[in-house]
């Protein structure tokens, strides 16, 4: 309760010395939009009248890798807008000669790793929530929802259009945003808005509003202030089907089945209630296309977490995938649909008036095997305090709706709920962020200590990057619907960052860095602590070097096999301390070829342990990239116990024939599972997020190559307006 009232103390502290500013640039950094009756063209070439009539975006300032004075690579921006669209016209000049870095035609691509140009809209004038459109010179869109103060979920994708022009000295882009594409509050004057430039051939990265190099230039505490020549009116209502007709063959060679084919239909339904507002209805969804996840050596005692990358929950999904911390979600939608299908479901999400955010979810799923069918219902309220922090309660529900005699939940239990509150802190200047909440779990049976509660805060600037978490879950707390990897604990976890700038032309940053994690159980004796002290080289040409050194202390409360291969566990009660020496190495991202080294040696309970860690690209700009992500574990344990050379590799080949057209090639070798997986999807955008897919996946084992199973999967689905 100390510790509590103690964090909640130092947030509202933060919030107050900030809560009456309206935005770092707002006042200073303004662009002037006018409606136009002229039909402009979307081709990269900007020849229509009205972009000479415009205020003009320009004189951008420098973020990386300083961010003092004007960037090198100039750049300049004009807005126009007619009763439907977004236009936006952008010139990125070159400073220097030579080819522009991409990775590849393919839509949402790695940030980092190409010159590109982005326009952030702060939609909402929340400084929290606005959506990012953003180009490669290669013609390549990237898109995305922001949250939190500016993180971008680039798995949503929505309709615009884009054209880009490539010249010697400079690259023009032109873009085409339809209002019905994004949310926003009807009658506003202004949006918040900035626009971000990178150009990896002098490594500079460059914002029109100003903003410190520690921030990234998606924050939107920053951005400057789009002025309307006339508010946009609230809008009716709008709607958008998407149907998707499939037809899919598969094969449980294992079990010596033959194959089995089976067509489907279904689709989407995106009803766009108000300008903020929108309900999406599923009706017998199919996610075959969904790209594989990326395996994972598994040497934890705890469940792994894999992303949701499934549309349906994408669109404002901040709203329930960001309630708690990443270890103790107590909603995490992949728990829906991915074991029993899902026949229908409804989410609606959006904003109520200026501080108000809503979003209400709920799925039913089919039963199969032995797993029961089950609803799933999530609701969540928040409300904007202050500036940009936030306050917000929550309830999940999973309960089954028809009996079909013994079949429960997981837990034994018919249902299973979670409700809870949280509060959310960013500052004025983002350098205070944190979370304070508190959740409690109710099912029949269900104890006092059926509670999860923490608070984290963090304070960051240039040079100084400072955390502290702390968390108490209760040993009867239960959220099935939620990512929990562990009960009855409370945990602590320090962390501290310190980068030192030196005037040198090699050297851009250099510093230490230290942090411990320390788990105690109810009776606060310590089960486990992490503790690491490491130093980081980065270099101006973006070489990044670490040296870590490691301490790990763990008591097993049950029996545990480290390496997971099912042999001889270590017995319980029992407890053990070694340690462990790291180096990583990161090269040049803008060089056609690049890579990730990690290498670590020690020891690792009560044996030792070596690891080679590596991630391989190659790209052919812009038509593919080939990359290998591989892991290499060597234990070495005392008999009785298995020792073991656990290998995973992971070779991607990503060819972009067009914009529209992809065909990705993953190959997934894991001796721990003792399998080999093959996934080939091809992908041909017909239409804007409209899409052929032909996918086909194939598991084996790695010693014969003899076939477990495999699948061919066809889907077409269609975005009707």
């Amino acid at each position: 309760m100390i510790l509590r009232t103690f964090f909640l103390s130092v947030i509202l502290t933060c919030l107050f010395s900030g809560a009456l500013s309206q935005g770092v640039n707002r006042d200073k950094y303004r662009i002037h939009i006018s409606k136009t009756n002229e039909r402009i063209n979307i081709d990269g070439v900007m020849d229509e009248a009205v972009w000479q009539n415009t205020d003009v975006a320009k004189d951008f300032m420098r973020v990386l890798p300083i961010d003092t004075g004007y960037a090198a690579a100039k750049t300049e921006v004009r807005m126009a807008y007619d009763e439907s669209t977004l236009f936006i016209g952008i010139i990125c000049y070159d400073p220097t000669a030579g080819k522009r870095p991409v990775e590849s035609l393919r839509r949402d691509f790695a940030f980092l790793k190409n010159d590109n140009f982005v326009v952030f809209i702060d939609t909402y004038n929340d400084q929290t929530n606005g959506f990012a459109f953003g180009i490669s010179p290669a013609g390549a869109q990237w898109d995305g929802q922001q949250a939190n103060g500016g993180t971008v979920n680039t798995d949503w994708d929505i309709k615009w259009r884009s054209a880009v022009e490539n010249y010697n000295d400079r690259w023009v882009a032109e873009f085409a945003i339809p209002f019905r594409s994004i949310r926003y509050n009807g009658g506003e004057p202004e949006w918040g808005i900035n626009f971000s430039r990178q150009d990896l051939k002098i490594n500079e990265k460059s914002s029109w509003a100003p903003m410190p190099r520690q921030v990234a230039t998606a924050n939107l505490a920053f951005t400057g202030s789009l002025v309307w020549d006339i508010p946009l009116p609230k809008a009716g209502l709008r709607t958008s089907l998407i149907p998707y007709v499939s037809a899919k063959t598969t094969q449980n060679k294992e079990a010596g089945e033959p194959f089995k084919t089976q067509f489907n239909a279904g689709g989407d339904a995106k009803m766009i209630l108000s300008t903020s507002m929108n309900l999406d209805i599923t009706v017998n969804p199919d996610y075959s296309q969904v790209e594989v996840d990326q395996q994972q050596t598994n040497l934890d005692r705890f469940e792994l977490f894999f992303p949701e990358k499934r549309q349906f929950f994408l669109e404002n999904s901040d709203l329930f995938a960001n309630l708690g911390t990443d270890n103790l979600r107590p909603f995490f939608s992949r728990r829906i649909g991915l074991t029993n299908p899902i026949q229908a479901g409804a989410r609606l999400s959006g904003k109520i008036g200026n501080d108000w955010r809503i979003g209400i979810m709920d799925l039913q799923t089919g039963s199969k095997d032995s797993i029961p069918d089950a609803n799933f219902a999530v609701a969540t309220l928040q409300r904007r305090v202050f500036q940009r922090s936030s306050i917000s309660a929550f309830m999940v529900n999973k309960e089954t709706i028809f009996s079909h005699g013994d079949d429960s939940l997981y837990s034994g239990a018919k249902f299973n709920r979670v409700a809870g509150a949280e509060f959310n802190l960013a500052s004025k200047d983002n350098r205070w962020t944190g979370k304070a909440f508190y959740h409690q779990s109710f099912y029949p049976g269900s104890k006092s200590d059926a509670f999860a509660t923490a608070a984290n805060i963090t304070y960051a600037t240039q040079y100084i990057n400072a955390t502290l978490n702390q968390a108490w879950v209760g040993a009867d707390y239960l959220a099935e619907t939620g990512y929990i990897r562990r009960h009855g604990y409370y945990e602590t976890s320090p962390f501290f960052q310190y980068k030192f700038f030196p005037k040198s032309s090699v050297i851009l940053s250099h510093g230490p860095v230290a942090s411990t994690t320390m788990l105690f159980d109810p009776s606060m004796k310590m089960t486990d602590r992490e503790s690491e002290l490491a130093y980081q080289v980065e270099w101006h040409n973006k070489n990044i070097f670490e040296l870590e050194f490691e301490e790990s202390y763990i008591y097993l409360p049950t029996p545990f096999d480290p390496t997971n291969s099912g042999g001889v566990p270590l017995p319980a009660e029992t407890d053990y301390n070694w340690q462990e020496v790291g180096l990583t190495f990161t090269s040049d991202i803008r060089k056609s070829f690049n890579f990730m080294l990690n290498g670590l040696y020690g020891g690792y309970y009560n044996g030792s342990r070596y690891s080679l860690n590596s991630e391989i690209y190659y790209r052919v700009q812009p038509y593919g990239s080939l990359a290998v992500i591989a892991s290499y574990n060597n234990i070495s344990m005392p008999k009785p116990y298995n020792s073991a050379e656990l290998i995973m590799v992971g070779p991607r080949l990503d060819i972009t024939f067009t914009d529209k057209i992809f065909f990705t090639s993953l190959v997934q070798y894991n001796n721990q599972i003792d399998n080999l997986n093959l996934n080939l999807r091809f992908q041909w955008r017909f239409a804007p997020v409209s899409d052929l897919y032909i996918v086909y996946t194939e598991n084996s084992y790695p010693s014969n190559y003899n076939i477990k199973n495999r699948g061919l999967v066809f889907k077409i689905s269609y975005w009707f307006n």
